[in-house]
């Protein structure tokens, strides 16, 4: 079976110089963990994961320290780190060296990047164009669907 058996073929996507306000928007309304990024010519450029986007937001140890230390306050630090990042690209925060798969790509190959890396959505990449993703719940459906 091949990846493009199984693949999600519409991913949930941001593109470069998109803000950091919109992809939260689209992580949020996509239910996903991670956007896939590509340029203004639609070719593959990285990935952007929630949890990408939390860590840029979240304050120093210094900051919170210097708040008073407060959980109440170190989470005051995080909406307004939040909203002074809001209107900023997402382009320094977007993971480049992203693993990625082709759809005529064997899905044992696929699931076994997957666990060996810990990846929970894979790119599909066919000559540089982002074609879908595969995650997780794609290859349970493969192998419920498929025996």
């Amino acid at each position: 079976m091949l990846v493009s058996d199984v693949m999600t073929a519409f991913p949930a996507y941001i593109r470069l110089g998109a803000s950091i306000r919109r992809a939260a928007e689209v992580l949020s309304v996509s239910e996903v963990g991670a956007l896939m990024v590509v340029d203004h010519d639609g070719r593959f450029a990285g990935s952007l994961s929630e949890e990408d986007l939390v860590r840029a937001m979240l304050p120093r140890f210094d900051d919170v320290a210097e708040a008073g230390g407060t959980l109440a306050g170190a989470f005051q630090l995080f909406l307004e780190q939040g909203r002074a990042l809001a209107d900023r690209v997402v382009d320094p925060l977007v993971v480049r060296d992203t693993a990625t798969v082709r759809g005529s790509d064997e899905l044992a190959r696929a699931a076994i990047v997957m666990l060996d890396r810990g990846i929970r959505r894979l790119p599909v990449v066919d000559d540089g164009t982002l074609v879908g993703t595969l995650s997780r719940a794609d290859l349970c459906r493969a192998v419920i669907y498929h025996s």
